[in-house]
């Protein structure tokens, strides 16, 4: 359906679906399988403007289905890409995210919606061995998610070429622009052609993702789906205030009084991860770790057992609040309020998904209600005080 054409319906109230769209019928035929009928907003708005070769800059909070929003455009290119039957085999599309959690939960969307699709799809990311990801660009991807500092090393040893990339996305380009990504994210934009599609998305827009939008999008089309008035997330926040002595026995005193039927626990270091699981675990509930000093494969194993129900409790440092896509996490809990309040905005969208309703709690001492005044003001609210002792 043309995008005017798109418009029109929505302009009369009509509901849209994923069937009015002018997209592949063997992308349509995936999305069918997962029982998908109905696009969310940002897909409405998304989907046909990236399919019409357009540069998009999309604010969408997590949980809003901003992942097959440019999934399935970039798909459908790749897929009239392969059956144009060009021999060249070149990387066509490329997704920089911040975290390894999240370019392998993007990769999986992809191979989801492609299912039925003869379109190659690589995924490379730090904290496993070099080799694994060598074979993976041996196998020419038509499109590759990476995280930066992988696909420049890469790069580097002449294992992947970025020479004809033809639509890049930056995903969580907020978490992107850190101190930490922000010259490896600018190293791989310098490498890329410089007629391309372009598209960004930020749960936030803070003054380093403004500014990069000046010199990386075209004209952009702005997607900002906090205006959307409906299917929004649905979480309720609470603030305890909490001294960090404390903290550790007021988290296990609430965990005991409510039967959640899973938890994910933020904290601010690695050494206090460990040392919460290990608290929560002599009480007889499960629960494990993930942080960067664990390997790859335990943080793959602790996300899967949490997903499954397996455990139903995950502490975590800042590394996961981007990677962790799991349906109907009940409640999330900050025992440290994080420096950079976007942080706070990622850590509890793991809650309150695709519309369903979830609840958050911040642990806040005397000393972090300077940076808890920082985040209502990005909120744009003050947050429900609730009292420690009616626990």
């Amino acid at each position: 359906m043309h995008v005017l054409s798109m418009k029109r319906r929505l302009s009369k109230g009509v509901t849209m679906t994923f069937q009015d769209m002018d997209i592949n019928p063997s992308i349509i035929k995936a999305i069918d399988h997962k029982g998908y009928v109905n696009p969310t907003p940002v897909q409405e708005k998304a989907i046909p403007t990236i399919i019409s070769g357009r540069d998009v800059l999309g604010c969408a909070q997590t949980g809003t289905g901003k992942t097959a929003a440019f999934a399935i455009p970039i798909l459908q290119m790749a897929a009239n890409y392969v059956n144009n039957s060009i021999p060249n085999n070149k990387i066509k599309a490329l997704v920089l995210a911040p975290t390894r959690e999240l370019a392998i939960q993007i990769g999986e969307s992809f191979e989801s919606y492609g299912k039925f699709l003869d379109v190659r799809i690589g995924v490379v990311f730090g904290g496993i061995t070099p080799k694994r990801h060598i074979k993976v660009l041996k196998k020419e991807p038509h499109i590759l998610v990476a995280t930066p500092g992988r696909l420049l090393d890469l790069i580097g040893k002449g294992y992947a070429d970025l020479s004809e990339v033809s639509i890049f996305v930056l995903d969580e380009a907020d978490q992107m622009l850190d101190a930490r990504t922000r010259d490896n994210v600018k190293e791989i934009i310098k490498l890329l052609p410089d007629k391309r599609q372009n598209t960004l998305f930020s749960a936030t827009m803070p003054k380093e993702v403004i500014k990069l939008t000046n010199t990386i999008l075209e004209n952009p089309i702005k997607i900002d789906i906090k205006s959307s008035n409906n299917r929004g997330a649905d979480i309720h926040q609470i603030v305890m205030y909490v001294e960090e002595p404390d903290k550790t026995s007021m988290l296990l005193k609430l965990l005991k009084a409510n039967d959640y039927e899973s938890v994910l626990i933020f904290v601010r270091t690695k050494k206090k991860a460990d040392k919460v699981c290990k608290a929560i675990n002599i009480q007889n509930i499960r629960t494990k770790a993930i942080h960067g000093d664990k390997s790859q494969s335990e943080r793959l194993k602790a996300l899967e057992l949490f997903k499954n129900k397996e455990i139903k409790i995950l502490v975590a440092t800042d590394v996961a609040a981007r990677g962790i896509d799991i349906f109907n996490i009940s409640l999330v809990v900050n025992m440290d309020i994080p420096r950079v309040s976007e942080t706070f905005v990622h850590r509890i969208g793991r809650t309150g998904r695709a519309g369903k309703s979830g609840m958050a709690i911040s642990f806040c001492s005397k000393e972090e209600k300077d940076a808890l005044g920082k985040i209502e003001q990005i909120l744009g609210k003050t947050i429900n005080v609730m009292n420690a002792d009616s626990i």
